[in-house]
């Protein structure tokens, strides 16, 4: 079933750090009104980068994130500068957090966070054919980098450390992608 989109009849907004929180005066087809609100990210997004060693194993690096207060294992991650392209963001953040380069790099697709809220858009991208080079990043501290084999993604999607639903869904669409080269 197609509906038509809800018709917008007024939006306000207000600043959020690195977001901007909009409210929408809404009208669905079916005459209901209804208020609803949105983050709108400032930049052009964000790269999820799944860093290959070898044919069979990924990059993982462990951080602290504040959100949840501990350290998460997780891919490479980050914000894209302005007039970076998803290719370009994810080899500088790959540099940054796991001290790595890559030749071969394939934007595989977009993710959402919260999309029944959020705006934010996170390009996934494979990252092939690594090189040693690691370029000063934001990070406090240095980031462990952590081997993980591919075929053991059913034992990282158990672990309480791993809880990141972007880093989970990006190691599952690029072991499909990967298996139908």
């Amino acid at each position: 079933m197609s509906r038509r989109l809800p018709v917008i009849h007024g939006i306000t907004s207000e600043e959020a750090g690195p977001y901007r929180l909009e409210r929408l005066d809404l009208e669905f087809s079916n005459g209901e009104r209804r208020r609803f609100e949105r983050m709108v990210p400032r930049g052009p997004g964000a790269v999820v980068v799944v860093p290959m060693l070898d044919d069979g194993t990924v990059l993982l690096v462990r951080e602290y994130a504040a959100g949840v207060n501990r350290y998460e294992l997780g891919l490479v991650k980050g914000r894209m500068d302005p007039g970076e392209t998803p290719e370009q963001a994810a080899d500088r953040e790959l540099k940054e957090e796991a001290g790595y380069g890559a030749r071969r790099l394939d934007v595989l697709r977009q993710l959402t966070l919260v999309p029944t809220y959020m705006g934010h858009i996170s390009w996934l991208v494979l990252a092939r054919d690594l090189y040693p080079e690691r370029l000063p990043g934001d990070e406090p501290e240095e980031l462990e980098v952590i081997p993980w084999k591919l075929q053991e993604l059913d034992r990282l999607m158990l672990r309480e450390d791993f809880s990141e639903g972007r880093s989970l869904a990006a190691l599952f669409v690029a072991r499909e992608w990967l298996a139908r080269q």
